[in-house]
């Protein structure tokens, strides 16, 4: 690779993350990536670009280079100690029919 292809644009615009829900009291979903300039420019684009045919109620916008993440070689330290926690596991009830989305 080139030192040109390494060394990002000091032109290009930042990359934010976009995020939609589909209807409210759902999750939402991450669903792509653009540029933009700023973050009020990033939500209309991804108004634009995510929700064209109204299939969202809310856009989130993130920047990637702030999302923090944990390391997947870490995973044992951050995941495996809740295995000896069974309370934590919602497997020792049954949910009422009424109950949606979980």
């Amino acid at each position: 690779m080139s030192s040109a292809e390494q060394t990002p644009n000091r032109n290009e615009w930042p990359l934010w993350e976009v995020f939609v829900r589909s209807k409210a009291g759902l999750d939402h979903k991450h669903c792509g990536s653009l540029h933009a300039p700023d973050a009020k420019l990033a939500i209309q684009m991804a108004r634009d670009v995510y929700t064209r045919r109204q299939e969202g109620s809310s856009v989130w916008v993130v920047r990637a280079d702030q999302i923090v993440a944990s390391d997947p070689g870490d995973k044992d330290m951050y995941f495996d100690p809740m295995e000896d926690k069974v309370y934590r596991h919602p497997t020792f009830y049954t949910l009422p029919d009424a109950v949606n989305h979980m």
